[in-house]
Formats: C-alpha cells, sequence, structure tokens
C-alpha cells in the first residue's frame, strides 16, 4: 500500500518564531517536514537566502524536521541555496497580468526557464509549478501546457488539489494529466462564498479556506487517485484557513494532518 514519504506543513502562518521556536511547533504537531518560505518577513528572506537557508535546514533538522520544499523566488540564488542546504523543490506560481495574453506569457516564462535549466541541473534541485485559482496556471492542463517538455526532474509539477477543485476540474482526470511531471501533492480545502453583487446585480464570489473535511475538494477521492497510481511523494499540508487565528490553524492543521493520514490508511 503506497504512503508518502513525508507529512509537511507550510510554515507561512508562524513568521514571527525562531527557527527553534518553529522546529520544535512542527514536531509538536506531527510533521515530518515543511515547506519553509523565502519571503520578506520570514525567516529567511530573499536577499539573505544564500547564508540562511543552509543555516535553517541545519537548525529544523535538530527537531527532526526536514525542509522539503521552499516558497521563494524561482531565480538562480535561490536555486543553489535550495542545493547547499539539500532541498529539493523549490515551488513557485505562474501569474499571467491582466494586460498579457497567456500564451504570450507562457513562452516568455519558458524562456526564462531555458536559461534556469543548467542552474538546476548543477544544484539537484526541481523547480516546482503549482497551479493556482484566480490568474495563474488554474488547473492540470494549464501546468501540463507549461512544463511538459522539460525533463521532470528539473521542472515539475505541484498539484493543489483545492485549487484543482476551485477550477471544477475532476481529481482523478487532473492526475492524469500532471502524473509524468509530478513532484509534490498539496492538500488543504476551500469553498465559494457569496460576496454580494456587482453594480449591474450579478453575483460576487469569493474564496474561503476551511478544513480539510469541509470544502469542495474531495480529499479521499484525490487520495483514492493517489494511491491507485502508488503516489510515494510528499504531501503538503498548507495549513491555510480564512477565519483562523494564529493559536487555532494549529489545531486545524493538527486535525487535517490526521484526516490525511486516516485517507490514505483506509480509503
Amino acid at each position: 500500500m503506497s504512503q508518502p514519504r513525508k507529512y509537511t506543513v507550510f510554515t507561512k502562518p508562524w513568521p514571527d518564531l525562531t527557527l527553534d521556536e518553529l522546529g520544535e511547533k512542527v514536531a509538536e504537531m506531527g510533521f515530518d517536514g515543511v515547506e519553509l518560505p523565502v519571503r520578506p518577513g520570514y525567516q529567511v528572506q530573499p536577499e539573505n537566502v544564500s547564508a540562511m537557508l543552509p543555516n535553517a535546514a541545519q537548525t529544523l533538522k535538530k527537531h527532526g524536521i526536514d525542509i522539503v520544499s521552499v516558497a521563494g523566488l524561482g531565480d538562480e540564488a535561490t536555486i543553489r541555496a535550495c542545493g547547499e542546504a539539500s532541498v529539493p523543490i523549490l515551488r513557485i506560481m505562474v501569474k499571467v497580468p491582466d494586460d498579457t495574453d497567456y500564451l504570450n506569457h507562457i513562452e516568455q516564462t519558458q524562456r526564462g526557464w531555458d536559461a534556469l535549466l543548467p542552474v538546476l541541473a548543477d544544484s539537484g534541485v526541481t523547480l516546482g509549478v503549482q497551479n493556482h485559482k484566480a490568474r495563474f496556471l488554474t488547473h492540470a492542463m494549464h501546468l501540463y501546457h507549461a512544463i511538459h517538455r522539460y525533463d521532470p526532474k528539473l521542472i515539475g509539477a505541484v498539484w493543489d488539489a483545492a485549487h484543482n477543485a476551485y477550477s471544477g476540474a475532476e481529481p482523478e482526470l487532473a492526475l492524469d494529466v500532471v502524473w509524468s511531471h509530478l513532484c509534490l501533492v498539496n492538500l488543504k480545502n476551500g469553498l465559494w462564498e457569496w460576496d454580494g453583487t456587482d453594480a449591474l446585480g450579478v453575483a460576487k464570489w469569493k474564496a474561503k479556506w476551511v478544513a480539510g473535511h469541509q470544502g469542495l475538494c474531495d480529499w479521499p477521492r484525490v487520495i483514492r487517485g493517489l494511491k491507485r497510481r502508488n503516489y510515494t511523494g510528499d504531501i503538503c499540508l498548507s495549513a491555510e484557513y480564512s477565519d483562523a487565528d494564529v493559536n487555532e490553524v494549529e489545531r486545524l492543521a493538527k486535525n487535517d494532518l490526521f484526516l490525511a493520514k486516516r485517507c490514505f490508511d483506509s480509503v
């Protein structure tokens, strides 16, 4: 029976903790590792990634926690820092600007990726491209269209099952599409919440992030699809909940970890 290598948590909710405090918290919650944001205001920031990311990896390792992925800039400095810190995946997203044509933007993005291929190969890092609702690569076919021509060891798919659900895509079909390049699976859940009407009286909707058992994304179906393909990669729980304070986030993330493990054991 297939099982994930590691369950990790995106540590975006805890920017104010020291790395030691973060390691202690994540270990206590029952996770094996983290996705670490390399962003302004977090423990490791883009301008000091080369020096600080390897140090962060060592500090978290003291608590039995691995950095399995980094959420950061898809640039040479971050790639090389990930390689130095033995972080296998650098997760990015591709946003299509409002005034830009989708196909033209993907061609421009691919030219940037082409230039990074030698750096990725040299560093042993996979650039993981994630789907995301709104003006991003929203669903599995967008991901495949953007990355299918690349070696999956260099540029892969981070499939976010909840953003997939927001696009209305069936999880089994999405996995068929991205499987050749799948390097990481994100689990969270959300639903559409009514947000009033516009000037013409047309309904508006906004995304609301909820606990794993509550939203549009059917976790048992997602995990059944992964098990059917003998998925043994990592699962990252995004720990994103619209109405939760930081203390509630911890409780909800622990509950979602329990649900994910129960699904892998039983579906």
